[in-house]
């Protein structure tokens, strides 16, 4: 739960290989009257196209966008950041885009991500890191950590691939685990509480 005076003003999330189902059953368990945004990234080739939001979109009653570059971040809304670029957030709350360098293998990358909106929110974010195959994620949400932020990360016992939550446990990002269900509980508790 959490202390006096903490309001999540955005959740950003990340995972990798087995994200869909992982998003799909915390995602599944959120109202869709979710009062903040959800910025997510899943790992995914460059050729991948529109894919990712239409399957998510049907698992939740949120909705689910393909944002465009620069569209402010607004409550209820899940933000899939687009095969090929890096998504963050800037200083206006808005989603922008970067061709920078890859990270981790990966662009879109999760700790690009998960600094910039840490960096943004300071302690009103709270963080998800989910199952995948290699370390990304875990520097950004020990970040989001050090900014006061909320770190939740999927139990590597209950992950497809272990990799990226066992990482972030290590690094001592996590300040809670728990399979994909138990995180959306968090979730509630931390928006709602």
């Amino acid at each position: 739960m959490s202390p006096a005076g903490r309001r999540i003003q955005a959740v950003a999330m990340g995972a990798s290989w087995g994200g869909l189902d992982a998003f799909s059953r915390l995602l599944g368990g959120l109202p869709e009257a979710l009062p903040v945004p959800i910025v997510l990234v899943q790992h995914q080739r460059h050729d991948a196209g529109e894919k990712l939001p239409a399957l998510l979109s049907r698992r939740t009653a949120l909705e689910v966008v393909s944002p465009e570059d620069r569209d402010v971040l607004e409550p209820g809304r899940v933000y899939v950041a687009p095969p090929g670029y890096h998504m963050l957030v800037d200083a206006a709350r808005r989603v922008c885009f970067s061709m920078g360098p890859p990270v981790h293998y990966s662009r879109p990358a999760i700790d690009e991500l998960f600094f910039s909106a840490g960096y943004v929110y300071g302690s009103g974010l709270l963080g998800v890191l989910m199952t995948g195959a290699n370390n990304d994620g875990a520097a950004g949400l020990r970040y989001i950590r050090m900014r006061g932020g909320i770190t939740l990360v999927q139990d590597p016992a209950t992950a497809e691939a272990a990799a990226m939550p066992a990482s972030a446990i290590e690094a001592g990002a996590a300040m809670e685990v728990g399979d994909p269900d138990q995180l959306g509980h968090y979730i509630m508790e931390e928006v709602f509480g």
